[in-house]
């Protein structure tokens, strides 16, 4: 999008080759923008008259570049540069019919609003030619407010505890102090995973259901080596009300691992040829199903319900394995 056939376009581009490369040479800047060092001169001469501070200096290893912290923000984009800018703003949706957040729709907007025609119908064809998958619980979902998701992020690498309010799927809201030790994403869904003082434990929040936070100056200690994604993974897997699950696998556990990822069940070592996987369901004839691609003995420890569901899974499976017609319609 930048066109350095024009002299205007010339000296932008020369500013923004002295914020990204510092110290540049007259050469370089002639090799860049394929002038003469004497129209670079020029071009120097030209922003400083703007009252842009470039520094000269002279000398075998000479150069030029911008007055220590002084920046401009980024006048122009590139084609890959506005399409890739498009491409990250619609990721932030994962339905077609899930709207963006206002500062993201402002956002693309804005960089919708200062391109040619011809690249604003190449980032229409990102919009619609996409297609996305139906999932309902997806569907539902929104993207994280960006100002609350960027102050958790800087509040977690401060290590400032957070006051915040949380809303439950019911409705129900509640006022909680938290140790924010980490932020994951994962299958749409953006988790802020720390210590809650209401509850006295660690806990996972999804942040599309934070109301309100408080970055408090009060700091905290995070526990060593942490493994944030692991802990919601973990608490995922043991979220679901209903069933609490447990057996024991005749197998590895770094082998039944590669058929249960971490936020689906836990898989912990009994010894080198047994493992205990933990989980939790509200739908046990579900679980079974998945459990059943476990091509090992296992031995249901609770509930005793578990049994039950894989014993119908059984006879369903049996009685397409027999052949045994579909019923008369």
């Amino acid at each position: 999008m930048l066109d350095t056939s024009r002299p205007a376009s010339r000296i932008l581009a020369v500013l923004e080759l002295l914020q990204n490369r510092p110290g540049i040479t007259g050469p370089q800047l002639a090799e860049e923008l394929e002038v003469s060092s004497r129209t670079v001169r020029r071009y120097i001469t030209t922003l400083q008259d703007m009252g842009v501070p470039v520094e000269t200096t002279t000398g075998r290893f000479g150069g030029y570049s911008l007055l220590p912290g002084f920046r401009l923000p980024p006048m122009m984009f590139s084609d890959d540069e506005a399409l890739g800018l498009a491409m990250a703003l619609l990721a932030t949706r994962h339905t077609r019919e899930m709207e963006l957040t206002p500062g993201v729709q402002s956002a693309l907007t804005k960089i919708e609003r200062i391109l040619p025609p011809d690249l604003v119908g190449r980032m229409n064809a990102l919009r619609e030619g996409i297609s996305y998958p139906e999932i309902p619980e997806l569907g539902q979902a929104s993207f994280p407010d960006p100002t609350l998701l960027a102050r958790l992020a800087q509040a977690c690498l401060a290590t400032n505890r957070i006051w915040m309010r949380y809303s439950r799927p019911n409705g129900e809201e509640s006022a909680r102090t938290v140790d924010p030790y980490g932020i994951g994403a994962l299958f749409g869904r953006w988790y802020l995973h720390g210590w809650c003082h209401l509850r006295n434990e660690r806990r996972t929040f999804r942040i599309d259901r934070i109301r309100r936070i408080d970055v408090l100056e009060e700091t905290f200690e995070p526990p060593d080596d942490i493994d944030v994604m692991d802990a919601i993974e973990r608490s995922l897997a043991l979220a679901w009300s209903g069933w609490n699950i447990r057996l024991e696998v005749a197998a590895p556990a770094e082998d039944v691992s590669t058929f249960l990822p971490r936020h689906f069940a836990i898989v912990e070592p009994i010894d080198e040829d047994r493992c205990l996987v933990s989980a939790a369901s509200s739908d046990l004839e579900w679980f079974a199903w998945r459990l059943a691609r476990l091509p090992y003995p296992m031995h249901v420890l609770e509930p005793p319900e578990l049994r039950d569901a894989f014993r119908q899974h059984a006879d369903r499976l049996a009685a397409i394995a027999g052949g045994e017609d579909l019923p008369n319609r």
